[in-house]
């Protein structure tokens, strides 16, 4: 493991740090604001600006990396991120918030982008696989790090975000200091939604379902937790936490869904997910201990939805078919990040902070009645045809960009061993 790991750690030392930075900011930013008065819609703008500034970026970063270089490009991006956050801190204003989140957004696709290219080209088809664990590791605990620093200091001072500048800082280091080879141009993908829609019609909708209901509970739930009356430490601690829980189940929800129709599997759990953000709209518990079960339940079942239905989408996808239909998939799943924020916060002003979940429980039961209506229409691919097809698990809140995919086993060209009845059976369970 060593020997694999060795000659990435420094890119995955600046991954961390990044990824410290962006938990930090996308948490202080929403509790601090709510600490000043803003309104729901402003702080909804929050997330759904950098939803934008980050799907931009997917598609202009490429560009501009191959202009000036990968280590200039990322230096850039960085300093720039740096600024931006050390200039919310100074400019405590909802209209510069909302434009710097843009900027953020923007250069959070293009570090991730170098990064996930980098590590890829230091990879070998042995290794790959473990990066790519690895590497999905390290954004989990970097952005779980993150938000966790909010509760020790006040974040109505500036010291966090100095801290946070400081932060991101020090994530251009280890790459700045990296004597690894510059990697390969990035690539540009084209989102091409009828292929996405043909190929799945259950992963397009449910994607973009998964990525409203999320976009909106990631953005908003901080100012739920305010509205709720929890401190700022309480939040943090909850955030985290379904993070973490979404990160757990989305190993025993994966093998389910190797073994059965994956669709029954995605409709059982937004079921679930629905049902428990019903309860929190209906009932509106204030004691931290009941909110945390019913926050946790929800967690739990929404952030193990995303990797089964991108796996549900690869099933159905040609082999050389599987960067373009899952890198489409993430561009779409960021579509619905912009979207969740901006229908949030109106929702939570006209019904209070509680009828979030009325959001995402109206997201999670489309899923649910979608994906049981196309389970009669089409059949799945029978589960033995699944056995062999790696379907590692995805961060459970998707900030990867589409480089990401190239760290996957499944988007290397088939081994040449590979019996050529493997694809014919394939192709026959599409029919």
């Amino acid at each position: 493991m060593s020997r694999n790991l060795l000659p990435v750690m420094s890119l995955l030392l600046g991954t961390l740090f990044l990824f410290l930075g962006n938990g930090l900011h996308g948490l202080l930013l929403p509790v601090r604001g709510a600490a000043e008065g803003y309104s729901n819609e402003v702080l909804g703008l929050l997330g759904t600006s950098w939803a934008s500034g980050f799907v931009l970026g997917c598609f202009v970063a490429p560009q501009l990396v191959m202009r000036v270089g990968h280590v200039r490009a990322f230096s850039t991006f960085v300093s720039l991120i740096s600024v931006t956050a050390l200039l919310t801190g100074i400019f405590v204003d909802s209209y510069w918030w909302v434009a710097l989140r843009i900027v953020t957004g923007f250069c959070t696709a293009g570090t991730s982008m170098i990064i996930e290219s980098w590590l890829n080209e230091r990879a070998t088809n042995e290794s790959r696989g473990m990066i790519f664990s690895f590497y999905i590791s390290i954004t989990l605990i970097g952005v779980v790090g993150g938000q966790m620093m909010v509760g020790p200091l006040d974040p109505e001072t500036a010291t966090l975000f100095m801290i946070c500048g400081i932060v991101y800082g020090i994530a251009v280091l280890p790459t700045l200091m990296s004597t690894a080879a510059s990697p390969q141009p990035l690539k540009s993908l084209k989102l091409d939604l009828p292929l996405l829609y043909r190929n799945s019609p259950v992963s397009f909708i449910g994607i973009l379902m998964i990525g409203i209901a999320n976009g909106a509970y990631g953005t908003l739930g901080a100012v739920f937790g305010t509205r709720a009356g929890l401190d700022a430490g309480t939040i943090a601690l909850l955030l985290s936490t379904t993070i973490f829980l979404g990160a757990i189940m989305q190993f025993p929800a994966g093998k389910l869904s190797d073994r059965i129709d994956r669709r029954y599997v995605l409709a059982a759990l937004s079921l679930i997910a629905a049902l428990a953000a019903f309860v929190i709209f209906a009932f509106g518990p204030t004691d931290p201990l009941h909110i945390f079960i019913l926050v946790g339940i929800y967690g739990a079942a929404a952030n193990a939805l995303y990797p089964i239905a991108v796996a549900h989408a690869n099933d159905f996808a040609k082999a050389d078919e599987f960067v373009k239909v899952s890198g489409g998939l993430l561009l779409l799943f960021g579509i619905g990040t912009i979207i969740g924020p901006t229908i949030g916060g109106p929702v939570m002003t006209a019904a209070g902070p509680y009828a979030l979940f009325a959001v995402t429980a109206l997201a999670h039961l489309s899923i649910f009645a979608y994906a049981l209506y196309r389970s009669r229409l089409r059949a799945a691919i029978p589960a033995a045809d699944r056995e062999n097809m790696p379907n590692l698990p995805i961060s459970a809140s998707p900030l990867s960009t589409p480089e990401s995919l190239t760290l996957d086993p499944r988007s290397t060209p088939l081994d040449e061993t590979q019996e050529p009845g493997d694809e014919t059976n394939l192709e026959g369970a599409k029919a």
